[in-house]
């Protein structure tokens, strides 16, 4: 991977995902208490996702951001190190994150409304867009959807983890619902 690429797209990913993951820190608590009953009732294929997000609660939430940020944090420095395979993985971790990105504008269209995380991830969709263009400009279109799939496929089994994470150790702490 060139150094400028490193400068433009690895490097700022950890940051972006810092900025998104505060947005959604900051509002999904009270978010989900507000919400969810509605949303349960909307759309009750997804009750069982909306019921551990509120029981996740914000230091649950937090604890699994951070734990997101470290293994996005040992991918970037897998990259800085120029790891085998080193841009194949942070493409497919980059992909996982512009997806989720969507995810979040899709989520606000179904609940027309706002939903944690849609400020941040309309800022970053830029940057997103911007990164798949340069992926296609080196690798086929295969192979990027190869990579968003693998990418998703780890991020979401990774997802699990981290909220089984957070529902663990902010068990107990006084407050799981803030």
């Amino acid at each position: 991977m060139s150094a400028l690429s490193i400068l433009v797209f690895v490097l700022p990913l950890p940051l972006a995902f810092v900025l998104h993951d505060a947005e959604e820190i900051a509002v999904q608590g009270r978010w989900i208490r507000t919400h969810g009953a509605e949303l349960s009732r909307r759309f009750p294929k997804f009750e069982p996702m909306i019921a551990r997000l509120g029981a996740l609660g914000t230091r649950g939430f937090a604890i699994a951001a951070a734990e997101e940020l470290a293994v996005l944090l040992a991918v970037t420095a897998y990259v800085l190190v120029g790891g085998t395979g080193a841009a194949e993985v942070w493409g497919a971790v980059f992909l996982a994150f512009s997806l989720h990105l969507i995810v979040h504008a899709v989520q606000a269209t179904m609940v027309r409304g706002y939903v944690p995380g849609l400020t941040t991830s309309l800022l970053l969709l830029p940057y997103a867009a911007f990164g798949v263009w340069s992926m296609s400009l080196v690798w086929s279109v295969p192979k990027i959807l190869a990579l968003a799939a693998a990418g998703s496929l780890a991020v979401a089994a990774n997802l699990r983890l981290a909220h089984g994470l957070g529902l663990l150790l902010a068990k107990g702490k006084g407050e799981n619902a803030a």
